[in-house]
């Protein structure tokens, strides 16, 4: 008997946790369909705000994968699983009526295919967001992601997309977004902060059925043949690597804000194994974008399939193994005494370790 893939998100169920996340292969509607059709149980179109500086940003974007030694190699299929991905992105270049039009239709779609549609509005101001906001749900769509935590807001102009590193306001704008609209609301919060766990209590105090953690993080990578940043700037930066973070982000929130509080996790996933570590670290649903934009859509399909193998050898639902990790986690004080293992695990002066671990 196969195991279940059903995972609840406060009122709405997934058929899986398997979230197709919003990203340049989401913008057209070819994309989105075939992100649907891999299976994935939700699929996020690319966000969309009122800032024509956001729509030109996407003009200006660049992506470069990035080897160990921080050396390009070919954008594809054949790029090696230990990739950095460095990027500067930018928004759905759709006026909003023909983006909203276009989720109305790609909605159709999913609920045939027992998926969500999950229609992405990033904030630039709120006056604009809101009146968006209404009418995505006059529109019939489903639920609403708001994305407040993009990693570009201190690089682009004024106003075009948020990084929003106070609780208090998340708290605000939460509140002001719920007073517009009675869609279920997923809140994308930053990573780029020590208080993660606080911004996602703020957003579900104010009334967020979940917390989507975390946006990727802003860096930058020195070009050493031309001593200029690559790709010219600071860039959106995120990889395999990304995951112990996201991870001990979707741990700490839960010890936070108890089991009852639905996440989602984002940045670091690239397969159905990624997706189940999420979920034991506390995630009811794990996006994945950045492996599918990179490998194709059948990255989705693979996933599906690879964490039903995984859940039928455990003996376990897709429900069953959110956040047994995190509820397993204990600090360092309570790990037990271990005198003197460091000692394996340092050189001795002749260059050898010094005994085997």
């Amino acid at each position: 008997m196969s195991a279940s893939l059903e995972v609840p998100i406060g009122t709405l169920r997934l058929k899986n946790p398997v979230i197709a996340a919003a990203a340049e292969h989401m913008i057209d509607a070819d994309g989105v369909r075939a992100a649907i059709r891999a299976g994935a149980g939700a699929v996020a179109v690319k966000s969309t705000n009122e800032s024509d500086a956001a729509k030109d940003q996407l003009q200006r974007a660049e992506y470069v994968a990035l080897d160990e030694r921080w050396q390009p190699v070919p954008w594809g299929p054949q790029a090696p699983r230990s990739v950095t991905l460095a990027t500067r992105s930018g928004l759905s270049p759709l006026p909003f009526d023909a983006w909203l039009e276009q989720a109305v239709s790609l909605d159709r779609l999913a609920r045939a295919e027992d998926a969500l549609l999950v229609p992405s509005l990033i904030l630039g101001a709120m006056e604009p967001a809101l009146a968006m906001a209404r009418r995505v749900e006059q529109a019939g769509l489903r639920v609403l992601e708001f994305n407040i935590g993009t990693p570009y807001a201190s690089q682009a102009a004024k106003g075009v997309v948020a990084t929003e590193l106070s609780p208090m306001r998340v708290g605000e704008i939460v509140t002001q977004l719920r007073a517009t609209t009675s869609l279920p609301v997923w809140i994308k919060i930053t990573g780029q902060s020590e208080r993660v766990p606080d911004l996602a209590a703020a957003a579900f105090d104010a009334g967020a059925q979940s917390v989507v953690m975390a946006g990727r993080l802003l860096g930058m990578v020195p070009d050493l043949e031309t001593l200029a940043p690559m790709l010219g700037t600071s860039l959106g930066i995120g990889g395999y690597w990304n995951l112990p973070l996201t991870c001990h982000w979707l741990a700490l929130s839960r010890t936070k804000l108890g089991p009852g509080t639905p996440l989602i996790g984002i940045n670091g996933a690239q397969d159905g194994l990624d997706v189940a570590r999420m979920m034991l670290a506390g995630a009811s649903g794990v996006g994945i974008a950045s492996n599918v934009m990179l490998r194709g859509f059948g990255v989705l399909t693979d996933a599906v399939t690879q964490l039903a193998d995984y859940l039928n050898r455990k003996g376990l639902s897709a429900e069953q193994v959110i956040g047994r990790a995190a509820d397993a986690r204990r600090s360092f004080a309570e790990m037990p005494l271990r005198t003197d293992q460091w000692r394996a695990f340092i050189p001795s002066t002749d260059g050898q370790i010094t005994k085997e671990r």
